[in-house]
């Protein structure tokens, strides 16, 4: 009997052991809960105001029943499966194994890929993922129906890309204020510079711009001068 083992992060140990078993039940769709073995790999650290966050990593395993790779039955709509079968199509052609897990919120169309290494399908700083994501949703749209907005993730991967960024923007902001200077930051894409800015616009000490042209538009944080906008975008 083969055995399945993945690995999930959370704000505290208790959290990524929650996140690690629903991925294991998505993956082994008759889990014995009380089988499933946990290793701590970190406990995390929730760092001082925030900067500095690392999150707790647990590994959990459990038996993979006869190591076939169950697919639900499940109601989706003609966009849904849609979206469905373009994120089959992409992760088997990369050779990414997953289970895709789609929910559908308020004009929201959620995927969200389940697997044992999904770094090929995240890409560098998720550059991948993007890219996959524009490409899905161009096609759900061409399909008719409802225009609904296309998020595809792996794992909670854009959760902890959210963290990431959150914590370099005020990081940055500290070190524009303390040398008084511009910091610019790596290029980044539309998304990601709006959690970059919408993280620092509550701060009055510095102020927040985009420059560049696409694809390697950054955000700039500036130490605040009276009487400047904020020209975010």
């Amino acid at each position: 009997m083969s055995e399945r083992t993945v690995e999930a992060t959370g704000e505290t140990v208790g959290e990524a052991k929650w996140r690690a078993l629903r991925e294991l039940e998505l993956l082994v769709p008759s889990l014995d809960k009380a089988s499933v073995r946990f290793q701590v790999l970190s406990e995390g650290e929730r760092g001082l105001l925030g900067v500095g966050y690392t999150p707790a990593r647990v590994v959990a395993t459990a038996a993979d029943g006869d190591g076939r790779r169950e697919r639900a039955t499940v109601d989706e709509s003609m966009q849904a499966s849609k979206l469905r079968e373009v994120l089959e199509h992409v992760t088997g052609a990369i050779g990414v194994r997953c289970r895709i897990e789609i929910d559908e919120l308020d004009g929201t169309l959620a995927a969200t890929c389940y697997g044992d290494d999904l770094g090929l399908l995240i890409g560098r700083h998720g550059q991948t993922i993007d890219a996959v994501q524009v490409l899905a949703s161009a096609i759900v749209g061409a399909s008719g129906g409802e225009r609904r907005e296309v998020v595809v993730d792996a794992s909670g991967y854009r959760d902890r890309r959210r963290r990431t960024l959150e914590s370099l923007a005020l990081r940055s902001a500290e070190e524009a204020v303390r040398t008084h200077s511009r910091v610019e930051l790596d290029p980044m894409s539309a998304a990601e510079r709006k959690i970059v800015h919408t993280a620092l616009q509550d701060r009055a000490d510095v102020t927040t711009g985009s420059e560049g042209d696409e694809p390697n538009r950054r955000v700039v944080v500036e130490p605040a001068v009276v009487g400047s906008t904020d020209a975010s975008g």
